[in-house]
């Protein structure tokens, strides 16, 4: 098991203001990375996220949490999906090297800070998956196709408000056309997908927070990721 160092930190301008990323790189030569976005309520030291950067950094990936613009500007209220979308796009060419301006440098939290030459650029020609939990999982499954994904991690997907399941949002990861995990908690009021011919679900005690076995969701993650990396 790895244990997280501090990350490199910087902001990234999106249409909607600054996103932050929370940067963590394997010592190893890079198989690919794995970005991921927080929760609509909650931010990238969910204990589930960090289980999954965990696992991502012992197979050889350079890892990407991603805090969107509401979230760096203080606000509790999460952005339109559209806005959320557009967000996350703007930060993923940045990495690239395929679009965006500036990066400017933030600090927070005493983590290491890097300038902007340190991360423009820094996922250039590697393959790439898309993660995230909650509603972040729903944006990497809406934007697996426009960027390029290779793979998506989903932890605790809500396919629906709780207690309301006529408002389910399959369509978001039924659309996605590369493989993907689900990790979801048995008994999560938010549903779960059901496993298809290029999705696997895996169920774990607990709720949505999937805080009752986070080693278990590690464990998921890394099985994954040995079976489906490029």
């Amino acid at each position: 098991m790895t244990n997280l160092r501090p990350a490199e930190i910087a902001e990234i301008p999106t249409p909607h203001g600054p996103a932050r990323v929370h940067v963590r790189r394997t010592p190893a030569t890079p198989r690919g990375a794995l970005l991921m976005g927080h929760g609509a309520g909650g931010g990238v030291d969910a204990p589930d996220l960090r289980a999954a950067a965990r696992a991502a950094l012992d197979a050889g990936l350079h890892v990407v949490l991603v805090e969107q613009p509401y979230r760096v500007a203080g606000r509790r209220a999460p952005a339109p999906a559209a806005q959320l979308d557009a967000a996350w796009e703007a930060v993923v060419g940045v990495l690239r090297g395929t679009g965006g301006a500036g990066v400017g440098a933030a600090g927070a939290g005493g983590a290491a800070v890097q300038g902007a030459g340190e991360v423009g650029g820094l996922l250039a020609g590697l393959p790439l998956l898309f993660g995230g939990r909650s509603s972040g999982a729903r944006v990497a499954c809406r934007c697996a196709a426009a960027g390029g994904a290779v793979g998506i991690v989903c932890l605790a997907f809500p396919v629906h408000p709780p207690g309301r399941p006529e408002k389910h949002r399959m369509a978001e990861i039924d659309g996605v056309a590369v493989p993907v995990l689900v990790v979801q908690g048995e008994s999560d009021p938010f549903g779960r997908p059901e496993p298809t011919a290029t999705r696997e679900v895996v169920l774990l005690a607990g709720d949505h927070s999937l805080k009752k076995d986070v080693p278990a969701v590690e464990k998921a993650v890394a099985d994954w990721l040995s079976r489906h990396l490029p």
